[in-house]
């Protein structure tokens, strides 16, 4: 399987415990290529279409549908996970993931 960073597949991470993200839903790949082709897992940020007022939360609109993407709940999932490829996030919108990813992670 060939996943890309930046790309936008579907996954499903059920099942969750507590308050982690949950359900099948789009995520955004944020692990390097290299990785992505070496490892059997991937390093993903789920995106949500419920929207929160959290600074780890970057706004996106994706197919005409606006959502979040969540820095909070980044996540190291098995590629089996993933369900099917979606797209790819714009490149102003990538930039301020992994700003925010810099920030959180300081």
């Amino acid at each position: 399987m060939v996943v890309s960073k930046n790309e936008i597949w579907m996954a499903n991470f059920s099942p969750s415990k507590g308050t982690e993200i949950n359900k099948i839903r789009p995520c955004l790949v944020i692990s390097p290529d290299l990785a992505n082709q070496a490892l059997p897992n991937i390093i993903v940020a789920p995106l949500t279409s419920t929207l929160k007022n959290y600074p780890s939360r970057i706004n996106c609109d994706f197919k005409k549908k606006s959502g979040q993407i969540m820095i909070d709940q980044i996540r190291t999932i098995d590629k089996r996970r993933l369900i099917k490829v979606l797209g790819t996030i714009d490149d102003a919108t990538s930039k301020k993931v992994y700003e925010m990813i810099k920030i959180y992670f300081k």
